[in-house]
């Protein structure tokens, strides 16, 4: 159940389901994998498991629950993530130190907080209430942390010399190779953005507002390992002529030869996923790969990436059709039936978009106006979901947004043509 729609069920038992959702992606987890922490993008699962329970308590019990006392006064500076207006920050690149509190505490500590919420859910009256709409917010943040606790185990688990497998793998990954085609897509002036009286949506995905987009061809499925290997053997990490001045950088200081997770012995590809380390599966879409590299993948394939309204524009063309599944086995599948598919449940879609606000744009009042805006400056803008994106969580008016050379989370490439030279 998404935390998208609790007309559908009471918000007390669309709060329950989320959190348990979260300790069931910890359950198969060894005590000793919560606690790692191999670069200071990736976060311990511990520290996620805390720092959502942080959220509901910093942000809803100290201010709206009578007479609530903290669990532990210290937790504030040690889960705190970004939230200057709060106070200190235990450093991000540190949380693996974090050894204490223990994993049973910080259990104790999620359960002590599920009560609170639970008393402060039942005085709710009215869906305006702000209570209601922070715990909205709440729970949508707790399943970005879903995800997050997905793609930071499998860099974990990916970069452990055993390379462990988290679960058993997808058996639907073998169905025969689909042409690349096109779908046209008309332009014009477009309507971009959600509506801030819709059921959910973060605050960097309003104002609605009008673009004006040309005439476009967009790529009915996503990149596969096949097609991307085929620039891996075509010389395309030794071309600097197909880069990015900055991305070039990166392939050069980081010496990149494949996506992440890719390994080649013995002249055969191999590619390390949740279900263990395999060969390469030639029809699914790639994964893992930097904005630069998407770029230089689309410079090489005579296309280009979309823009994130160009994007927005071909999902809401077949927004009728659009569907977040659940993951199967947490690692993309392959495109099946016909016309545009892979939208919102595979990959991560990189965009030609720099994060930017849209015109008019107010982020929310308070501390909790941190949220998006404060990053909204030297990133590239993402659409879509992955297959790590809790069911119903994603939109085709969501923004997700990195930095250019990142690569740990589920990215992959979209590929665009404009109509005019087709």
């Amino acid at each position: 159940m998404s935390a998208t729609a609790p007309r559908v069920m009471s918000l007390s038992n669309v709060y329950r389901d989320v959190r348990s959702k979260t300790e069931d992606l910890c359950r198969p987890l060894s005590v000793d994998d919560h606690v790692v922490q191999p670069i200071a993008d990736v976060s311990p699962p511990k520290w996620h498991l805390a720092h959502t329970t942080w959220f509901f308590e910093t942000f809803l019990l100290s201010s709206h629950l009578a007479g609530y006392r903290v669990f532990d006064e210290k937790y504030a500076e040690l889960f705190n993530s970004y939230y200057e207006g709060i106070g200190s920050r235990h450093p991000r690149a540190e949380r693996g130190n974090l050894s204490r509190p223990t994993l049973d505490e910080v259990h104790e500590y999620r359960r002590y907080v599920d009560v609170a919420m639970e008393m402060l859910l039942d005085s709710v009256h009215g869906s305006g209430d702000e209570i209601v709409s922070r715990t909205v917010l709440g729970l949508n943040h707790e399943q970005q942390h879903q995800e997050l606790i997905v793609t930071d185990l499998k860099f974990i688990l990916g970069h452990n010399p055993l390379r462990p497998a988290y679960q058993l793998g997808d058996d639907d990954n073998q169905s025969s190779p689909r042409p690349q085609t096109y779908a046209p897509v008309t332009g014009g002036l477009v309507m971009i953005g959600a509506e801030a009286n819709e059921p959910f949506c973060f605050d960097n995905e309003t104002p609605k507002h009008r673009v004006w987009v040309d005439d476009f061809e967009f790529a009915e499925r996503l990149v596969t390992n096949e097609e991307y290997l085929a620039f891996i053997e075509d010389d395309g990490y030794r071309t600097p002529s197909l880069w990015l001045s900055d991305g070039w950088r990166e392939v050069s200081e980081r010496d990149w030869k494949a996506p992440e997770y890719w390994t080649q012995r013995d002249s055969t590809w191999h590619e390390y996923t949740l279900a263990g380390e395999s060969e390469l599966i030639p029809n699914v879409p790639v994964t893992h790969i930097s904005f630069y590299e998407a770029d230089a993948f689309a410079r090489w394939y005579g296309a280009r990436l979309a823009t994130e309204f160009e994007w927005e524009r071909a999902a809401d063309q077949v927004r009728d059709k659009l569907e977040s599944t659940e993951s199967r086995g947490f690692h993309p599948r392959s495109a099946g039936g016909k016309g545009v598919r892979q939208l919102l449940d595979e990959c991560w879609q990189w965009t030609m978009s720099s994060y930017a606000p849209y015109p008019g744009f107010r982020p929310l009042s308070g501390t909790l106006g941190e949220y998006n805006g404060k990053f909204m400056a030297n990133q590239m803008v993402l659409r879509g979901g992955s297959c790590a994106s809790p069911q119903g969580h994603v939109r085709h008016t969501y923004r997700n947004f990195f930095y250019a050379k990142d690569r740990w989370q589920f990215t992959g490439i979209r590929l665009v043509k404009n109509g005019s030279k087709l």
